[in-house]
């Protein structure tokens, strides 16, 4: 077991505050601070005293991974954890199915698109569940919200313009439904879409004072149009579910469902990858079609995911994140038969015989066996594994 060195990603949505604030540094940072990775994403690999942890795996994969890992998930480490900080919205966007990923990924590499080109879709052949645990009030668009709450939205606002589309909603045919609504809005011309989004904005400011979860979601729509005025993103903030989650409280994204991470401080934990279809609410390069071809319609109404001894519970097999509260009267036992990270986000902990302050990290390899956490005083770790 040793220390792990996560590497920084500074993406312009990202805080300058939140990360620092969490390690102790001085604020606000010269840059904003979007992610801090830990894992081997073979993009950004985390290091330890300077070596990446992609060659440490490498040189001995049994040690590091362990024999049931290898041979679910081959020779590389199939999860990537990451603290995210959010100042302002991320990119309206979804991620692929494994089969898409692979389909999409040998595409694009037999049309000579190079990976780190900025028209690239696919960075590897992996797909990207993922799921974020909220260190601090958390705001988030996640998964397409049941038709029948869109349409109570839309009977509020009482807009003309928006109306105009009620007929393509069909409540007896919820996904076709809304995959028709959002294909139409994401493809009409920009002057009939900007058109539309002034008039949805101007009804809007009629309803901000709802005590109720249209007033949220008006505000938001509001912000991201100051923000991206004209975006289809705008549109898309009226059809997802808006959810703020609490420290602790967990939301699990699976392959096509459309979000964006409004605001706030997280762990987040994914399978292995960076693939990212954007279709809005971004300078990036936004492929819609190739979104679209990705996207699952089918509704979401059960956003919360409830830990379940610590743990929060995944439908993947790539991850697995726990948090616990520690003090050396209640240590945590990390019984593990294949690789794990512990982060540190709250106090001071011992992992093993490393001292982890808040933001710090060690790689624990399948070889080490149980290791043991405490704190002289309280602390908040968690633990992503395979």
């Amino acid at each position: 077991m040793q220390q792990l060195t996560g590497v920084l990603r500074t993406y312009p949505w990202g805080s300058r505050t939140l990360i620092p604030q969490l390690r102790g540094l001085p604020v606000p940072s010269d840059r904003p601070e979007a992610e801090l990775w830990f894992g081997a994403h073979p993009g950004a690999p985390s290091t330890i005293d300077g070596t990446p942890l992609t060659d440490i795996i490498a040189a001995d994969p049994d040690a590091a991974l362990g024999p049931r890992v290898r041979a679910e998930h081959g020779d590389g480490l199939p999860f990537l954890l990451k603290l995210l900080a959010a100042a302002e919205p991320l990119s309206l966007q979804a991620h692929p199915s494994a089969e898409q990923a692979e389909e999409g990924y040998a595409r694009e590499d037999h049309q000579g698109i190079p990976l780190g080109a900025g028209n690239r879709n696919y960075k590897d052949p992996s797909h990207k569940p993922e799921l974020i645990v909220a260190l601090t009030e958390f705001d988030a668009m996640a998964g397409f919200r049941p038709l029948e709450q869109t349409r109570e939205l839309f009977d509020v606002l009482s807009c003309p313009q928006l109306d105009r589309y009620l007929t393509i909603l069909d409540p007896a045919n919820e996904a076709d439904s809304l995959r028709g609504l959002f294909t139409t809005w994401i493809t009409i011309p920009g002057s009939a879409r900007t058109e539309l989004i002034d008039a949805v904005v101007t009804a809007a400011a009629d309803h901000l004072d709802r005590d109720d979860w249209i007033s949220g979601v008006l505000r938001t729509v509001l912000e991201l149009q100051d923000r991206y005025p004209g975006d289809i993103g705008v549109l898309g903030a009226l059809l997802l579910n808006h959810v703020t989650l609490q420290p602790g409280e967990a939301i699990y994204l699976d392959a096509g469902q459309l979000h964006a991470y409004v605001r706030g401080l997280g762990v987040e934990v994914m399978a292995n990858s960076d693939n990212v279809l954007r279709g809005g609410l971004t300078s990036k390069y936004v492929d819609v079609p190739e979104l679209v071809r990705v996207l699952d319609f089918t509704s979401l109404s059960e956003l919360i995911v409830e830990p379940e001894d610590g743990e929060y519970p995944v439908p993947v097999p790539e991850f697995r994140l726990t948090r616990r509260e520690v003090t050396d009267a209640a240590p945590w036992t990390i019984d593990h038969d294949g690789p794990a990270i512990a982060l540190c986000t709250a106090g001071k902990v011992m992992v093993g015989d490393i001292e982890l302050n808040p933001g710090d990290a060690a790689w624990i390899p399948a070889a080490d066996g149980p290791v043991t956490a405490t704190a002289a005083e309280s602390a908040e770790v968690f633990i992503a594994c395979a």
